[in-house]
């Protein structure tokens, strides 16, 4: 039996399910990086530079016993995938793990890690260098971006600017409270239900004095903006219906296998699904497992057993610098508000990197 298994994207999902297999079945890596990403670190090596390795994983150290192929996915059908380069990479089981594109520097805008982190020490100079600080969403983005720079620059002035009615919609109240607490106590200041007339002059993230127009007519001034809103879902490379059909977010349609619906042999994780949740890494991480269960399933003769079903209520892990933010995670009970002391132990602290060098091996530093 051909054992072969083409994974698309090496982010959060894909490399997990890739890892998971490969000692399984000739895995086969795609992705146009030459690193897995931690961008839950992104934030953090914008404000520390000297940290920014820590969120890159060369894909080398990843699958000692598959195949890396740097390229770009620009077709898949349900024999194989083609690339860029025009090669086309036949495969017996499948897995989408495209992920989402989001502004930086929440994610890195280069596919090489020494032109991400020259990206990040570049963007550091230019916050250095402003005083007052302009973030354009407050969603977990844009919040956790403040936070990381009052961290480093406490005299800073911060304000976070959202159309939104409020904070974490959907949350429990005491979470809600404490964010708004602890944000008033660095002296961020968020302004909600008000949007900009138009964006910044400047381009975002360059120092560079500027001053907008809310829709209440009130102005603000600042030095530099950030974009914090705005995910797209990576899934160009399906839009030409070989495969399957996109829905209006452009994501796949998926079973509870986590099959793309109308195949045994094609999978879906992460961002890519149109699973009913928020797209978080955690989440991709939970769909690779239990992929990598089903696909293991199928190379034993056996059909797939474990399915995914999304939590009924919202999860988040907050940080606000290293030792501050919020938090709201399962429980048998329901959901379970998380102490600052526990968001900051389980990801505020290293930003995940301890568990990524555990799974993944040595990173970039």
């Amino acid at each position: 039996m051909s054992r072969t298994v083409a994974v698309i994207g090496g982010g959060y999902g894909g490399a997990a399910v890739a890892k998971a297999l490969q000692s399984e079945a000739d895995v086969v890596l795609i992705d146009p990086r030459d690193a897995f990403v931690n961008a839950a670190g992104s934030l953090r090596a914008l404000t520390r530079p000297d940290w920014a390795p820590n969120m890159f994983f060369p894909l080398e150290t990843l699958l000692p016993q598959g195949t890396v192929i740097r390229d770009r996915a620009v077709s898949v059908d349900p024999s194989g995938v083609t690339l860029a380069s025009g090669d086309h990479v036949p495969a017996d089981y499948m897995v989408l793990a495209t992920g989402s594109s989001y502004a930086y520097p929440a994610k890195p805008g280069s596919d090489s890690i020494d032109e991400a982190i020259a990206d990040l020490r570049r963007t550091h100079e230019e916050v250095r260098r402003s005083e007052s600080v302009l973030i354009l969403g407050a969603g977990p983005v844009g919040l956790e971006l403040a936070g990381e720079i009052k961290e480093v620059w406490p005299d800073k002035r911060v304000t976070v600017v959202d159309p939104a009615a409020e904070l974490l919609p959907g949350f429990q109240p005491e979470v809600v409270a404490d964010l708004r607490g602890q944000l008033d106590a660095r002296g961020i200041e968020v302004r909600l239900g008000t949007a900009l007339e138009a964006p910044p002059t400047t381009n975002p993230g360059r120092a560079g004095g500027f001053t907008v127009t809310t829709t209440g007519g009130e102005e603000l001034a600042g030095d530099i903006w950030f974009r914090a809103f705005g995910t797209r879902t990576n899934s160009d490379y399906l839009t030409d219906g070989k495969l399957t059909t996109l829905t209006p977010q452009g994501q796949v349609p998926v079973t509870e296998f986590l099959n793309v619906k109308g195949y045994e042999h094609v999978y879906a994780v992460g961002d890519i699904t149109d699973v009913a949740e928020a797209k978080m890494a955690g989440y991709a991480m939970q769909h690779a497992e239990v992929v990598a269960q089903n696909i293991t399933a199928h190379l034993n003769g056996k059909g797939p057993t474990d399915t995914y079903r999304p939590l009924p209520f919202p999860m988040i892990l907050l940080p606000l610098g290293p030792t501050g933010g919020v938090g709201q995670l399962p429980s048998p009970e329901g959901p379970l508000v998380a102490p600052t002391e526990m968001v900051s132990d389980y990801k505020g602290s290293d930003l995940f990197t301890a568990r990524f060098i555990g799974q993944f091996g040595p990173n970039a530093a």
